[in-house]
């Protein structure tokens, strides 16, 4: 038995050949714009750790402790990018502006997470780094912050460190209540929360029309990249707040305070992307008349000899 025991429900599946060859299984849950739970599968309010998609909530508590940063850079700030040079270019605007330098990032070193970054890194023999790493932008508005308010920069990733005690409490004030503190991938603390008070934390950022909701509607490829699913929603969709985190986890919004996040129990991107559509699906988006081509462009295909054979599709939520 673990504490996941009856958590999670069917909530894709592929196919293969027009068979079902294998099924995932998930959590989540859709709010009205009143906040009121309208659909979901699985336990709509299962602790997770939010990961990534944390990070408009993070930079969100960075704005309230006194960090002012163009819309552009604030984007950044919240992005899980694929390390093109207009990323790193972002990054680097963040630290020179609050004098601070590229040695000063603590985050894991890494090669770009884009694919075709990636391979032009490989390509050029480039060795791995702080800022070429997806986190990058988020760490350079941690220091930032932390030059704000006279707090040491050395130690800015310590759980109690008064940066992140700030951004536990601000988060907590928000409306989402962190059970558990862990170490994300990048190095810095990562929270867990139950997916309901996830959603309604988005949810008030997007309503409220923060200078997080809106820098993110404005500059979708920087919170991913041109090509990243999320950033073609936010561009294909006005006004839409939306962002993946590792090991299967998003969290999206409307303007409206309609609002959504969910977990894949196994961790798979490809299965959360596909999860996604549903997701928007279940929050009265109607993407297939509005958004039909980034619908295709989303779609996770199954190979087979190098051809499509079969698709990785999201199951219907329950009422």
């Amino acid at each position: 038995m673990t504490r996941f025991s009856g958590s999670f429900a069917p909530i894709a599946v592929s196919t293969r050949s027009d068979f079902e060859e294998s099924l995932y299984h998930g959590a989540g849950v859709a709010i009205d714009e009143a906040g009121v739970v309208t659909a979901g599968v699985g336990r709509r309010d299962l602790i997770v750790y939010a990961r990534s998609s944390l990070k408009p909530l993070q930079a969100h508590a960075m704005v309230i402790l006194g960090l002012e940063l163009p819309d552009s850079l604030l984007a950044i700030s919240c992005a899980s990018h694929d390390g093109s040079p207009a990323h790193m270019d972002a990054v680097r605007e963040i630290l020179k502006l609050y004098n601070l330098n590229e040695s000063d990032l603590q985050n894991t070193p890494a090669l770009p997470y884009g694919d075709h970054e990636r391979a032009s890194a490989y390509a050029a023999s480039v060795a791995p780094s702080a800022i070429q790493q997806n986190c990058s932008g988020k760490h350079a508005a941690m220091l930032a912050t932390c030059q704000v308010n006279g707090w040491p920069t050395s130690d800015y990733l310590s759980s109690d460190h008064p940066l992140q005690e700030a951004i536990v409490s601000a988060i907590g004030d928000a409306g989402c209540t962190v059970h558990h503190v862990g170490i994300d991938g990048c190095g810095a603390p990562t929270f867990a929360v139950s997916l309901r008070e996830l959603a309604a934390a988005f949810a008030a950022l997007a309503s409220g029309r923060s200078a997080v909701a809106l820098a993110m509607a404005d500059h979708p490829d920087l919170v991913g990249g041109p090509t990243r699913d999320i950033s073609r929603w936010m561009r294909a969709m006005p006004g839409l707040m939306v962002k993946e985190g590792a090991d299967g986890v998003l969290a999206a919004a409307l303007p409206d305070g309609r609002a959504a996040a969910f977990k894949i129990a196994g961790g798979s991107d490809l299965a959360r992307q596909a999860v996604t559509v549903e997701a928007l699906r279940e929050m009265r988006l109607d993407v297939d008349r509005d958004a039909p081509d980034t619908v295709a462009q989303v779609v996770v295909p199954v190979l087979g000899h190098g051809h499509e054979v079969g698709v990785l599709r999201a199951l219907p939520w329950s009422r």
